[in-house]
């Protein structure tokens, strides 16, 4: 009997395509410092390959020892790792200030490494092949396009304005008439109640953009001119 069996000889194949194919993707997610790279990509494709093979593989010989027995499924196994993987995904997404997301696209790759490793443990080949061309193709070259696109169709000036300010009927709408009135829009906003040590204040969250390059500390001297708002923060929006 030889050691090398046909199952050992495939289940070797294919855990070494999806090592090639998840490496390509977080390679990219790795080169622009992405919390999942490279690591992370390969380890969540060999997982779901690995399941994928015990899901196909593993019951062959309870299943022969059992004739009698039906109702055999292999695809809940994979069902489990594709839903399951998204908590994983949902570690890399952060959220700042309450409207700004990121670490989506991360999220997604490596939802997608996971239904890869699925695909090649079950032997499809060329559609894992396919699949990983398109995503790097997504990843690599849509970002540059998109960058580029935003560059010449958006030359707006993107800010993050944090504000704590106290409750009253009116204030809002002030901070609001002073930011306008010197040709700011705001595309988004957040308000949530921040309790403090010093009493229970507002924190108000702003996306803001503008035709012209402002900055930040313009708008912090604006707003610390109005009584109500205790204190400031500015950030740019790459």
């Amino acid at each position: 009997m030889s050691f090398f069996t046909d199952e050992m000889i495939t289940s070797t194949i294919r855990l070494f395509v999806i090592v090639l194919l998840s490496g390509l993707i977080g390679i990219e997610r790795e080169a622009k410092n992405h919390p999942a790279g490279l690591r992370t990509h390969i380890v969540v494709g060999v997982g779901s390959c690995m399941l994928m093979l015990v899901s196909i593989f593993g019951f062959e010989d309870y299943l022969k020892e059992h004739n009698d027995l039906r109702g055999f499924d292999p695809s809940r196994i994979p069902s489990y790792v594709i839903s399951g993987i998204g908590f994983l995904g949902a570690g890399t997404i952060l959220v700042q200030g309450g409207i700004t997301v990121k670490g989506l696209t991360t999220a997604a790759s490596i939802w997608v490494v996971a239904g890869l490793g699925i695909v090649v443990g079950i032997g499809m080949y060329y559609e894992a092949v396919l699949a990983t061309i398109i995503i790097v193709a997504t990843l690599f070259f849509l970002n540059r396009f998109e960058k580029l696109y935003k560059k010449k169709i958006d030359m707006k000036d993107n800010l993050l304005l944090t504000l704590t300010i106290d409750k009253g009927e009116g204030n809002i709408g002030k901070i609001n008439d002073a930011l306008t009135s010197t040709n700011m829009e705001i595309s988004q906003y957040n308000i949530e109640e921040d309790q403090t040590e010093k009493g229970s204040f507002l924190k108000y969250t702003l996306s803001l953009s503008t035709k012209h390059p402002v900055h930040p500390s313009e708008i912090m001297e604006k707003m610390q001119e109005m009584p109500f708002v205790k204190s400031t923060e500015v950030n740019k929006r790459s």
